[in-house]
């Protein structure tokens, strides 16, 4: 039996919970599945993984029930902060598509950007039709998401850290 997808307005941490275990996903693929959760898209996925300060990659067979509750909150502060932005840009015409690099996100769209929080530079892991924004300080304990074509490319020389990456970059220049 397939059940419709939930709206995050409209349900509570315990059924957001359940919602992200139904599937073994990662928490950046079952934000952006519109079979569990509607209207998060790939750009307030970032959005939101960055203000509940967790990796795009934590599986959400694993989440603590604490680290379900933050991304149940950072849901609904997100989007409701966008959508009241919007609302103001636009007023009574709210736009039907909206453009998903938007002044004011934290991570979306800000690739080597200073991260708000931690002013780290903004990293960027493409996947096969998707991409995710982070920053490695606030969300992956500082961890660089490997690409899969260029870690297999580089191998060993594929920067762990964001730290290792630093170091490389300020050796160049």
């Amino acid at each position: 039996m397939t059940r419709a997808p939930f709206d995050v307005a409209a349900i509570d941490p315990a059924a957001f919970a359940e919602c992200l275990r139904r599937r073994h996903h990662t928490l950046k693929r079952a934000l952006t599945d519109p079979q569990l959760l509607s209207g998060i898209g790939n750009a307030y996925s970032d959005e939101i993984l960055h203000a509940a300060a967790l990796s795009p990659i934590a599986l959400t067979q694993k989440l603590t029930n604490i680290e379900v509750e933050r991304p149940w909150r950072a849901c609904n502060e997100v989007l409701s902060t966008w959508t009241a932005r919007l609302r103001l840009a636009n007023g009574d015409n709210f736009p039907q598509k909206v453009p998903a690099f938007r002044t004011g996100m934290a991570v979306h769209g800000h690739l080597g950007l200073p991260c708000p929080v931690r002013a780290t530079a903004v990293q960027r892991a493409r996947y096969t039709d998707n991409e995710v924004n982070y920053c490695p300080r606030c969300q992956t304990g500082g961890r660089l998401l490997a690409e899969r074509a260029l870690s297999r490319l580089l191998k060993r020389d594929w920067p762990r850290s964001i730290d290792e990456l630093e170091q490389i970059q300020s050796s160049r220049g």
